[in-house]
């Protein structure tokens, strides 16, 4: 059975190479600069998608030999190559438009743009409404970098549709390069975004508080616990990572706590099913870092300030 983020990257790809064909046509026949931006985005799209088909699929393998964490963050670097390839499409289209400007040449047959581009705008919200469902599901970053991707070619045919009209029909001559320019400052401002998940996950940066929140929440349960620091998260790709120290009862064997630990990693399990947890047992009273409160902050009091 296909893994639902490959599906998703599938229809992705699929979604690109229709509209590439149509879109080069149109380009071809209007000779529009708003097309041809829209055409070389949906080009790059083609290749980002590859790229991120390629990128869950590796993500999807399990830990090996050389990959004990797994490999996850093969989705962040596949967002960050998307996020280069926006980049570029838009820095392009500043050059077109330019020219557009500098030469004075006309569109033509608007019509025909105006129809692909409605085109397009249908099947980009089926596949973007398919991806949110998937993204739901897996939290696949790479898969949220692309539907970003496709969400801007929303507004980019929104755009290519405008200019068209105002430029054919309403004799504006200089809408069709200005739309353009518009619609490369969208795209990097949608690399921006994009990017920043990715470059959280690859610097492995801390949970949202509120995730951390729930975390010492479900730890709070468990008596046996009796002081939790030096807490860490991460996510790499769709799984999780946490870490934590834990004070118990310095004269259990160490069986019984082993058996505590069991416990507590199975509750861990049923609230936060995509996590991995490493847990380190500190005797009662133990402290390593007396002067670091980064490390040594009990968050179960943190969470008892809180509430009271």
């Amino acid at each position: 059975m296909i893994p639902l983020a490959k599906r998703a990257a599938i229809a992705s790809v699929a979604c690109a190479v229709t509209l590439g064909l149509v879109k080069s046509w149109a380009a071809w026949t209007t000779g529009s600069v708003a097309v041809l931006a829209s055409l070389a985005d949906s080009l790059l799209d083609l290749v980002a998608s590859l790229v991120t088909l390629f990128a869950v699929h590796l993500a999807a393998q399990p830990a090996d030999h050389d990959h004990r964490f797994g490999h996850g963050k093969a989705e962040a670097l596949a967002a960050l190559f998307q996020v280069a390839l926006i980049a570029v499409s838009a820095f392009f289209i500043f050059g077109q438009a330019v020219s557009r400007f500098s030469d004075g040449a006309q569109p033509s047959e608007g019509a025909i743009g105006i129809g692909v581009s409605v085109f397009a705008i249908i099947v980009t919200l089926a596949l973007t409404s398919y991806q949110k469902h998937i993204i739901a599901q897996t939290r696949s970053v790479a898969i949220g970098a692309d539907r970003v991707h496709y969400q801007s070619d929303l507004l980019l045919n929104s755009a290519v549709i405008a200019a068209l009209i105002l430029d054919q029909y309403l004799g504006l001559s200089v809408a069709d390069p200005l739309f353009g320019i518009a619609i490369g400052l969208w795209l990097l401002f949608g690399a921006w975004r994009a990017a920043e998940e990715a470059i959280n996950q690859l610097m492995d940066k801390e949970w949202p508080e509120e995730k951390r929140l729930r975390f010492v929440e479900v730890a709070a349960r468990h008596p046996e616990i009796r002081h939790l620091h030096d807490l860490r998260t991460r996510t790499s790709g769709n799984k999780d990572f946490v870490q934590f120290h834990m004070w118990m009862d310095a004269h259990l064997t160490v069986a019984e706590a082993h058996e505590v630990v069991e416990r507590i990693e199975a509750s861990f399990a049923d609230a936060f099913p995509d996590c991995e947890v490493f847990i380190h047992i500190d005797p009662e009273g133990r402290i390593d870092e007396p002067d670091n409160p980064l490390v040594e902050a009990d968050e179960l009091a943190k969470l008892r300030a809180r509430t009271s």
